[in-house]
């Protein structure tokens, strides 16, 4: 079987590369077994040296990573080289604060000595989707890496130049061989690997449909898993909102990375005392945004990943319209390369499927609320959990708002965006567990209790 990179803006092949066996990955998890001993038994203070030293390689090489990521998925490059960044900033949070957080944690008890300690798991092997090519896996292997984990990473299938430069990054940083290491194989041999009990955790970034399948096995094996799914994010507008300002922001939200992002506003819900203020302010920020080659530094918005992806997106303007809905769509279509143009439906209704789905394209629907409980309402109404976003001038009434959504992060008056410092994931089918911060550091440890005694 063969992998292929292609590039989304010229349709031609980047990259090939030969697919690996189950057979073949049986042969690296052994050697990635015999990795753990030395790399677990580190100090968390060497392993951060590693880890710091990694960021220095993704900055001395920012222009070649982004590059890449553009190459192979479409995204602007002004994005891809803003990703790069992110990822040695990730680096350097936890190179700077993993030996305070994983640190052992003294417990007063009647017994002479009792403390709690976080010790690394083993194998922990990454499924990771393409839209964040670098991101996505940083935010996995960083936190597992600084525990004392080795990694394993199943890269999209779309996307193997990311995941192999990846792997080099972390060998440039000086990382023992075999403690992270990329497995460019399919599905199936991911779920073998899971099935066989090679490996001693599982992360996974993807649709609700993989996170099943992939949480029904691991619990099949007793794993820890975290999953971060999909989502279909509330962007709420309250009558007392600086509206122009949320339009812009609602700009970047829904078109950044050509709307190809779990915590993208996917749903923006509006009073209806300023629903037409707001989509008037909306339309003309849209208008704004430049569309073409994503190699071009001015370029907001590129093709989206996958030819198919068009054929989807078509789908839900479809359905938007026989339910009596017109969408606006804007700008001017490339001749050459997967684009879906920028589209704002004015007015949605809560069973148009772009409402209920989670919608990976640059659409934007509008959903009118007579009030503050109608929103939180509609925010509620799917089965996703991820990010919010809410706006208003009066703080503590968005607040008490945000408490009454249901999902994993709620932003005022900005933007959802991960952040090292602050813990990330979601509630109902947008996952289970948390990546980032002190929390996603020890998602892959055991956490155990010892207890001295005279």
């Amino acid at each position: 079987m063969k992998i292929k990179s292609v590039n989304p803006y010229t349709e031609e092949i980047n990259w090939t590369y030969d697919a690996l066996s189950f057979g073949d990955c049986e042969d690296q998890i052994e050697n990635s077994r015999a990795a753990f001993s030395g790399w677990g038994s580190l100090s968390v203070e060497e392993r951060t040296t590693y880890i710091s030293r990694a960021a220095e390689v993704l900055r001395q090489n920012r222009q070649v990573y982004a590059e890449i990521i553009t190459k192979e998925m479409g995204k602007p490059i002004r994005q891809s080289l803003a990703e790069i960044e992110k990822c040695a900033w990730l680096c350097d949070y936890y190179a700077e604060n993993a030996v305070e957080f994983l640190k052992d944690e003294v417990v007063e008890t009647e017994a002479e000595k009792s403390y709690v300690t976080f010790e690394p798991l083993g194998i922990i092997l990454g499924i990771m989707p393409w839209n964040f090519p670098f991101w996505q896996v940083f935010r996995f292997a960083v936190p597992a890496l600084t525990a004392g984990n080795v990694c394993l990473l199943k890269h999209a299938s779309n996307v193997p130049g990311s995941a192999l430069e990846i792997e080099k990054i972390f060998t440039e940083a000086g990382l023992p061989g075999d403690v992270f290491k990329t497995l460019l194989i399919d599905s199936k041999v991911a779920m073998e690997i899971i099935d066989e009990e090679l490996v001693d955790g599982v992360s996974l970034t993807g649709s609700v449909g993989a996170g099943s399948q992939i949480g029904e096995l691991a619990g099949r094996m007793i794993k820890p898993l975290v999953l971060e799914l999909g989502g279909s994010d509330p962007f709420i507008v309250l009558e007392d909102a600086d509206i122009d300002r949320a339009a812009q922001v609602a700009v970047k939200s829904r078109f950044l990375n050509a709307g190809q992002s779990c915590i993208a506003a996917k749903r923006f819900i509006v009073i209806e005392d300023v629903v037409v203020d707001f989509v008037e302010a909306f339309e003309l920020h849209i208008q704004e945004l430049k569309i073409g080659d994503p190699m071009d530094e001015e370029t907001d918005i590129g093709p989206v990943a996958k030819k198919e992806f068009v054929d989807i997106l078509e789908k839900l303007l479809k359905d938007a319209k026989k339910k009596k809905s017109e969408p606006y769509i804007y700008g001017e279509k490339p001749e050459k390369g997967f684009f879906f143009m920028p589209t704002l439906i004015p007015v949605a209704s809560t069973d148009m499927k772009v409402c209920n789905v989670e919608v990976f394209g640059p659409i934007a629907p509008v959903i009118m609320a007579k009030d503050e409980d109608e929103a939180v309402k509609i925010a509620n109404s799917t089965e996703f959990g991820l990010g919010a976003e809410v706006w208003s001038a009066d703080l503590e009434r968005a607040e008490r708002l945000a408490k009454k959504i249901r999902s994993g992060f709620v932003t005022i008056n900005g933007m959802v965006k991960s952040d090292p410092r602050m813990p990330f994931g979601g509630i109902k089918k947008s996952g289970v567990g948390r990546e980032l911060s002190y929390y996603g550091l020890k998602a892959f440890v055991n956490i155990k209790t010892i207890v001295v005694n005279k």
